[in-house]
């Protein structure tokens, strides 16, 4: 009775550590962006358009701020959903605070999602997982487009600002 006991148990542990919630532990938060703008403590980012003379060269930016203490690195990746084609837009790199992510235009006709990856500060285990994963399907609506770089670069610093004092 004893065995028959002990083997239940170690049955339904082997089965839970294959579960959902089992896994979920490992899984970063994922969370839908959808606006130009999305903040939670410890980062911001703000979407803007620097029009070219074509799609090619029309340049995305997503401007990303993070807190290195909450944050301390990040990396960008564009995906197509169907196909599961990946590409890398910025590899996992420190996160100094601020950095600009530039892709055309053109980019998300074949990659339209794009997943933002945030990770805690290192615990020495170098297969950690990001702790936030922030996605786009595509480029938002209510992306601003500028023909003039000083005046996308002063739009994404004030967004970025207010961002920031409504994520704390």
């Amino acid at each position: 009775m004893i065995v028959r006991m002990l083997r239940a148990v170690a049955i339904c542990a082997l089965m839970a550590q294959g579960t959902p919630a089992a896994q979920a532990a490992d899984a970063p938060r994922e969370m839908h962006g959808s606006g130009d703008t999305f903040a939670v403590p410890g980062m911001a980012l703000a979407w803007g358009v620097l029009r070219g003379a074509d799609e090619d060269s029309t340049q995305i930016v997503i401007r990303i701020a993070t807190d290195p203490a909450v944050f301390a690195e990040v990396g960008v990746s564009g995906g197509d959903p169907f196909t599961q084609d990946r590409k890398v837009i910025v590899a996992t790199t420190p996160s100094a605070g601020v950095i600009d992510v530039r892709t055309s235009r053109a980019h998300f006709a074949r990659f339209p999602r794009t997943e933002l990856r945030f990770f805690a500060p290192a615990s020495g285990d170098a297969t950690r997982t990001a702790s936030l994963l922030v996605f786009y399907l595509g480029v938002p609506d209510t992306t601003p487009e500028f023909a003039d770089e000083a005046k996308l670069d002063a739009y994404l610093r004030e967004r970025v600002a207010k961002a920031r004092g409504s994520a704390r």
